[in-house]
């Protein structure tokens, strides 16, 4: 994975071979820093199953006032449980925008810590994840979701 941070907080967390991933020249490696070890540590303790939320410092507010709201939104989605597209639409007041919101959902700067691997289809199907759908897919299986 590939992490940014800025002012001590985590600004971006990507998979190296994902979807909407930066290049290098906009993110500036931030290896040797406390906080990466954080991360490191708090991630593989999730993946282990020993770990149901993360505390990290985040910074969320650098996409548009959209999505923005849908970050934010995705950080209240409880560990094992999931909501469509739909219902994280009306979650932040544009019932009838599900795409504008998954569209969102797919820029998410912050992948695992700000869940957005919670997120599914109307019909219940693994649609869509940066990271892509085998990880989807084992993220919500650790979480006891699948």
């Amino acid at each position: 994975m590939m992490v940014a941070i800025a002012n001590q907080r985590v600004v971006g967390l990507w998979f190296a071979d994902g979807a909407h991933v930066p290049t290098l020249e906009k993110c500036p490696p931030a290896s040797g820093n406390a906080l990466v070890t954080r991360i490191q540590s708090q991630l593989s303790e999730y993946l282990a199953g020993q770990r149901k939320s993360f505390d990290l410092p985040v910074q969320l507010d650098t996409g548009t006032p959209l999505q923005t709201a849908v970050w934010q939104a995705l950080t209240t989605l409880p560990y094992g449980q999931t909501c469509s597209y739909g219902e994280l639409a009306a979650r932040v007041g544009q019932p009838r925008a599900a795409r504008a919101v998954a569209a969102a959902v797919a820029r998410n700067p912050i992948n695992i810590v700000v869940p957005c691997h919670r997120v599914i289809g109307a019909d219940g199907g693994l649609t869509g994840y940066a990271g892509g759908l085998v990880r989807k897919q084992a993220l919500l299986t650790v979480e006891g979701v699948l």
